[in-house]
């Protein structure tokens, strides 16, 4: 069993910046894709990066490109969400989600282990 205890999140003004932590622990994670989703009140949980730990192939929402960057440390078992040009519309609960299969998709349903989640807020 894989346990997930993320990091980082706090309140930033527009324009900010903010790096999230991910730390794995509990099973090696050498096969495994990792993912960042986000969520808001009211609203279904959102894709936000993927990574596979094999490779370190990356995948990112729309929202995401350019100023977001998902990288791991193998080393440390962490992954990394390094967060660029924050806006108000970036808050958000952000959860870091484990893919036992290493896909790394976007499908929220594929990553069976989540962390507690840790909230950025970024005021106008």
């Amino acid at each position: 069993q894989v346990q997930l205890v993320e990091s980082g999140g706090g309140l930033v003004q527009t324009g900010g910046s903010l790096r999230l932590s991910c730390v794995a622990s509990g099973r090696t994670v050498s096969q495994y894709a990792m993912g960042w989703f986000r969520q808001t009140q009211g609203k279904e949980r959102e894709f936000v990066a993927a990574i596979r730990w094999s490779g370190g192939r990356t995948n990112y929402a729309d929202s995401a490109k350019d100023r977001f960057t998902i990288s791991r440390d193998n080393a440390k078992s962490t992954v990394y969400l390094q967060m660029n040009g924050l806006k108000p519309e970036d808050t958000a609960v952000y959860y870091c989600a484990a893919d036992g299969f290493g896909r790394g998709t976007s499908i929220s349903g594929n990553y069976e282990t989540w962390g507690q989640g840790t909230q950025v807020t970024v005021s106008p």
